[in-house]
């Protein structure tokens, strides 16, 4: 699996597994956990750094900056106004001129506003950031984003925190299938086996926040998360055997004397 590696804007990792650093119970449980998941980038709400005095205790002084990418995130944000304003505070602060771009639309459920999201794509495009956009699981908006220049689009699987893994794989698939950037499942895993689900959809990469962070061992499912996106993957390189109504012998019975 060395070679399979996931390619972003021209950049590759040899992880799969994008992991977020909120909801710890401590940094230093959240700088294990992100040890044992294996990931290569980590997100991170520009509403939660403390940017204006970098002498107290952040979450940034438990990442290692040699080991993972920052990916800052504009969680929080209701309008394409606020996000873009969001993203460029995080890159003027030195995080990352990357962000995961969320515009949400509903306080309840937290989808996203596609309508300002695709807005909030444009201008960060144009304004020279690399865009990845928490989007619904719409085709037809994932391939808007696309056309707008997000370098990946990542559908929800469930809503942001619930853990119900994937409900719509029917409409995972057809992104897949409408876009050619990375598609990439963000929110709604709950456990290892969702994971390993959205990998054997096709989709590129799964990013996950909750589950990890709030499980009750959260080192140990973090381990068990970076597994699961590995075995899916080689599931899906590797083509599952087709569904049968009836069962079929695993024995051929050619040769067998009766």
């Amino acid at each position: 699996m060395s070679e399979d590696t996931l390619v972003l804007a021209g950049r590759s990792f040899r992880s799969r597994l994008i992991v977020g650093t909120g909801k710890y119970s401590s940094f230093p449980l959240m700088r294990d956990a992100l040890e044992k998941s294996g990931a290569e980038i980590v997100t991170v709400a520009v509403r939660r750094v403390n940017i204006s005095d970098r002498s107290r205790e952040s979450l940034l002084d438990y990442i290692d900056p040699a080991r993972y990418m920052l990916l800052p995130n504009t969680a929080g944000c209701y309008t394409a106004q606020d996000a873009v304003r969001t993203a460029h505070l995080g890159r003027e602060a030195g995080l990352s001129d990357w962000v995961k771009l969320e515009v949400i639309g509903d306080e309840k459920t937290l989808f996203p506003d596609t309508q300002a999201l695709l807005e909030a794509t444009r201008v960060l495009v144009k304004d020279g950031f690399t865009v990845l956009p928490y989007t619904n699981d719409d085709p037809i908006v994932a391939r808007k984003l696309q056309d707008a220049g997000a370098a990946a689009v990542m559908p929800l699987g469930a809503p942001i925190g619930s853990g119900i893994g994937i409900q719509n794989p029917a409409n995972i698939r057809f992104i897949r299938e409408c876009v050619s950037v990375p598609v990439i499942v963000d929110a709604g895993v709950g456990t290892a086996s969702d994971a390993s689900a959205a990998m054997e959809l096709g989709c590129d990469g799964v990013l996950m926040n909750t589950a990890i962070a709030c499980a009750q061992d959260p080192v140990r499912m973090a381990e068990a998360m970076q597994m699961a996106v590995c075995a899916g993957r080689l599931a899906f390189l590797a083509g599952r055997i087709p569904r049968k109504a009836f069962a079929a012998a695993s024995s051929p019975s050619e040769g067998i004397s009766r």
